[in-house]
This record gives structure tokens, sequence and C-alpha cells, in this order.
């Protein structure tokens, strides 16, 4: 198995859809329909601040379990904060041990402060897939 890093498979900044934690729970549901996301990293409110997340889960648990409004509710009040972080140099191995360890499915990648990306359990998931199958072309 090569060497892959955090770097070689995570979704950059640029390309990640981003809200403001005080933007309500409709803005965000929204926004995740237009960009056709099932998460939305949380922005950060200073320099020491950490950035959060927000995934289907979080929205279905504070509307339908905890009966909220999602025109009441900001993105604050639904968000899982701090986000674990990890540096783009990591091997995937030690992300991937990382998400199954803390049960995490996202984590933030960051480089001297600031958000260089993100990685979830699919992007590792899809270089596992793909070494599965140049396995088998190669047995062939």
């Amino acid at each position: 198995m090569k060497l892959i890093t955090v770097r070689d498979i995570m979704t950059p900044a640029d390309r990640i859809a981003m809200i403001s934690p005080y933007a309500t729970v409709r803005e965000l549901i929204n926004l995740m329909n237009t960009k056709g996301v099932r998460s939305v990293i949380v922005e950060r409110t200073s320099e020491n601040d950490a950035y959060g997340i927000v995934t289907y889960t979080n929205i279905l648990q504070a509307i339908y379990s905890n009966d909220g409004d999602m025109d009441l509710l900001n993105v604050y009040d639904v968000a899982t904060k701090p986000m674990v972080q990890i540096v783009p140099d990591l091997d995937i191995r030690y992300a991937a041990q990382l998400m199954i360890n803390q049960k995490i499915k996202h984590l933030s990648v960051t480089w001297e402060g600031r958000l260089t990306g993100v990685i979830s359990m699919t992007d590792i998931a899809r270089v596992l897939m793909e070494e599965a199958k140049e396995g088998l072309e190669s047995s062939e």
C-alpha cells in the first residue's frame, strides 16, 4: 500500500460549503440543498474560535427529536463544535483510525490555524475501493 496523505484526497477549503454560526437552520438547509451536500462547516467567529460542523443528523435531532423550529434555531444551536482537526501531511490510515476511535465521519484539515480542507470517511473509503479494484485488475 503506497503512502497517501490527507492532502491527497481531502476536499480543499475553496470547495467546502461554509455557513455563519448565526444563520438560521432554514438557511442552512437551503444551503445544503443548493450545494448538494450532507454536511456544512461552521465558520469561526474569531481567531481563537474553533470550526464546527453540521450534518443532517444534527438537524434532524434538533427539529424532530427536540421539537425545534428551523426559523428560531441558529446554526450554533445544532452544530458539533469543536471539529476534530488534523494536518494535511498525515497518512490517511491515521485519519481513518482517528475517525473510527472517535466515532466521527469528518475531520477538519488545518495548517497554522487556517482551514485548508476537510476529509471524510467516504473519501478514505474511495481510496480503499480503488485499491481493491486495482488489485483485482492486476490479478486477472
